[in-house]
C-alpha cells in the first residue's frame, strides 16, 4: 500500500514538473527568433529600514541570448550582464563579478540566457530553479545553494523572475536581500527586434 501510494505521487510529481517545463518553454519560445529588443524599465529599492522607497527610470538592452543591460541616470546606475561576467554600477562606481567564480550569479546567468535563446540553453541540472504558473504569468525562483563561506559573502537571497506566457514579455526581476530588503525591476513597452549595439555591453 505504501509503496503504491509512493508511486503514485511521484507519477504526481512528474506530470506536474512536466506541466510547469511546457509553460515555461511555450512562454519563452518567441526568443528563438528574437535577435534583440528594448523596454522601459522602472527599479524600485526597498529597504526594511526606510519608510519611503527610491524609485527611478530607465532602459532595458538585450542582445540574445547572453547581453543584458538595465541602465539608469545616464549609465550612473546599472545592472550589466555580458556572457558570464556582471556588473553592478551604483552611484557611479563600478562592482564586477564573474558567474564562473561566483555561484550567486551562476544560475541566474543560466536563467537569463535560457529565457533569451527561446529555452536553449537547459535548465533542468538546475536544482535552485522553481517553476509555477500563476495566471498569465511563468514565475522562476532562483535560491542560489551556497556553502557556509559563500552565505556570509550572499549578497541576494534569491532572484524573482516573471515572464508574461502570452506575450513573452519579461515583466519583472526582483532580487532580495538580506533582512526583508530588495531591488525590483520591472519592464514595459517592449520593442522586439530594435538594433542594440555591442559596444552598450562593454
Amino acid at each position: 500500500m505504501k509503496k503504491t501510494l509512493f508511486t503514485m505521487l511521484m507519477a504526481l510529481l512528474c506530470v506536474m514538473v512536466s506541466a510547469q517545463d511546457a509553460s515555461y518553454k511555450k512562454a519563452v519560445a518567441k526568443y528563438k527568433n528574437v535577435t534583440s529588443l528594448t523596454a522601459k524599465a522602472v527599479k524600485t529599492k526597498h529597504k526594511a529600514s526606510v519608510a519611503k522607497d527610491q524609485v527611478a527610470e530607465g532602459m532595458f538592452y538585450v542582445k540574445c541570448p547572453n547581453k543584458v543591460l538595465i541602465t539608469f541616470n545616464k549609465g550612473k546606475d546599472a545592472l550589466l550582464m555580458n556572457g558570464t561576467a556582471f556588473t553592478m554600477t551604483v552611484n557611479g562606481r563600478k562592482f564586477k563579478t564573474n558567474s564562473n567564480q561566483n555561484p550567486q550569479f551562476k544560475t541566474f546567468q543560466l536563467v537569463l540566457e535560457s529565457i533569451f535563446s527561446g529555452g536553449a540553453v537547459s535548465l533542468s541540472k538546475c536544482n535552485d530553479v522553481s517553476t509555477v504558473k500563476q495566471g498569465n504569468n511563468v514565475v522562476l525562483t532562483i535560491k542560489p545553494v551556497l556553502d557556509k563561506k559563500g552565505s556570509k559573502r550572499q549578497l541576494f537571497t534569491s532572484f524573482v523572475v516573471t515572464i508574461d506566457s502570452k506575450t513573452s514579455e519579461l515583466r519583472s526581476l526582483r532580487m532580495n536581500e538580506k533582512r526583508g530588503g530588495y531591488t525590483e525591476y520591472t519592464f514595459s513597452g517592449y520593442k522586439f527586434g530594435a538594433a542594440v549595439a555591442d559596444t552598450m555591453f562593454k
